[in-house]
């Protein structure tokens, strides 16, 4: 029986991250060279037109995330029955527990 495909399950956040700045993105970009927008004699159009080119590269970045979060069919090395990768694993494993259960250290006092 073939797995149930769950669409847009995997990732939501970075999809609407993405889809978020791209809206802004197209919107600055859109205000910055259609809109007049003179204040006190300077002109903002290019800010904007800056602005939103930005926000549409830092979409790029919520794209990536979100289409390599929702990458099905990969095997695992389990499933595939490969041990070489243990040492690694571990080291990935303990590095990553450290970062996430920081040790506070305590000051004499």
């Amino acid at each position: 029986m073939a797995p149930k495909y769950d669409g847009l399950s995997h990732c939501k956040l970075a999809l609407v991250f993405a889809v978020l700045m791209d809206l802004l993105g197209v919107i600055s970009l859109l205000l910055g060279v259609f809109a007049p927008l003179e204040i006190q004699g300077r002109d903002f159009g290019d800010l904007l037109v800056y602005t939103g080119a930005l926000l549409v590269l830092f979409s790029l970045a919520g794209w990536v995330m979100w289409y390599s979060g929702n990458i099905e069919g990969l095997t695992s090395r389990k499933e595939l029955g490969s041990t070489v990768g243990g040492a690694m694993d571990r080291l990935a494993r303990s590095l990553s527990r450290r970062i996430r259960n920081p040790r506070t250290r305590s000051s004499p006092t």
